[in-house]
This record gives structure tokens, sequence and C-alpha cells, in this order.
């Protein structure tokens, strides 16, 4: 398995591998996938900003992607991201999500982040915090019935992860773009 940046060629597979998750998950509260066409400028919307947006591929074939975001597009934010990981559903259990997520986090480090934060659609979405909490997050909270989808009202849960010392220090880079390169 190889981590590499996400490139407009992996549309589709983001599609597939995310539009899956607003049909039979909970992860996300989108309820229509997007296509791989809004895929693309999502992913291109996160590359310009200079974050991370990277794939998990083995043999030609991406298993599952992550990113980095802005948290908020207030100037104030501009230390933290919010992550996000998708994973295809036949490579769950393989380690995917560990190997592209770390790569993500290991990225915003390197670009002076301060805080990932990742909020996690369903208080019972065992597996994303699981992974989470085995990158170092710590629980932040829940927030309960925050969305309403395939039936029922969905908690959110808030992990969060300091880099770079976090709030021990004034930061000593830019942080990120908030309105793109």
């Amino acid at each position: 398995m190889i981590i590499r940046a996400a490139t407009v060629e992996d549309a589709d597979a983001l599609a597939a591998i995310y539009g899956h998750h607003v049909l039979h998950g909970f992860g996300t509260f989108e309820e229509e996938p997007p296509s791989p066409a809004e895929m693309e400028t999502r992913r291109a919307a996160v590359a310009d900003r200079g974050l991370p947006y990277l794939v998990a591929e083995d043999g030609g074939l991406v298993l599952g992607f992550a990113y980095a975001g802005p948290f908020r597009l207030r100037q104030a934010y501009r230390y933290t991201v919010e992550d996000s990981v998708y994973i295809a559903p036949d490579a769950v259990g393989r380690g995917v999500g560990r190997a592209v997520l770390s790569a993500v986090i290991d990225a915003c480090a390197g670009l002076g982040i301060r805080q990932v934060v990742a909020v996690i659609g369903d208080s019972g979405n065992a597996a994303s915090v699981g992974l989470h909490r085995a990158l170092g997050f710590e629980d932040a909270g829940v927030g309960k019935s925050f969305g309403f989808k395939h039936g029922r009202w969905v908690d959110i849960v808030w992990m969060q992860k300091a880099l770079n010392g976090g709030d021990q220090t004034a930061p000593d880079a830019p942080g990120i773009s908030l309105s793109g390169r």
C-alpha cells in the first residue's frame, strides 16, 4: 500500500468510496452522494489551500482517502484543521485508515498546524472513534442529536489532537490559507 496525494484522476474512486458512506453510514451527514466532478472540486479546494488530501492505494486501486480542511473560515482558526477519513467497504480493517490518516496528521504537523479536530458522525461509530483514539486524539465532547439521517437522530463526537505544542506557545508559522492560494 502506498500513500500519495490525490489527483484529478482519483475523482471516480473518491466519489464511489464517499458515496457508499453517504448512502449506508452516519460518518457524514450528507444524504445524496456527490458526483465525481463535485468530489474533484472539493479535493482541489483543499489542495489549493496547501492542505493534504491523500489516498491509500494498492495495486492501482484506491482503498481510502483522508484530508484536512479548514475548521472554520475565520482568520483566528488558521492553526486548526478538521480531518476526514473514508475507507472502501472491502478495505475496512486492513490498516488503511490508520495509514492514510497518520500521513495527513504528519503533513499537518509539517505545516505548523496546532490543532486537528475530528467531528465524527454517530457516537456509535466505534471504528472512527477507535482510530482517532489510537492516533492520539482526545475526547472533546458529544453533540446529541445534531443530525437526522436514515430515519434516526445522530450524534456527533468531537475529538481533538494537539500538534506542534498545541496551545503551549504562540505559533511561529503563518497558518493555513483560508481563502486559497
